[in-house]
């Protein structure tokens, strides 16, 4: 999808640099990419103690046999 956006150039130069690529829009992407993997694991990790496990779960019944 096209798309023009007033992106800050100072930023969007560093990224290069940083990300090591060649294209704005190859570092925008992956600067997409990462914002997007970093909340998902903020996600997670805001579950921890809140989710109640069961004591009795049995992880290897649920293997089967081999």
């Amino acid at each position: 999808m096209a798309t023009n956006l007033a992106i800050d150039d100072n930023l969007l130069k560093t990224a290069l640099v940083i990300g090591g690529l060649k294209t704005k829009k190859d570092t925008v992407n992956l600067a997409l990419d990462e914002f997007i993997q970093r909340r998902k694991r903020q996600e997670v990790i805001d579950l921890f103690g809140k989710i109640e496990f069961d004591k009795n779960y049995d992880y290897k019944k649920s293997r089967g046999k081999r």
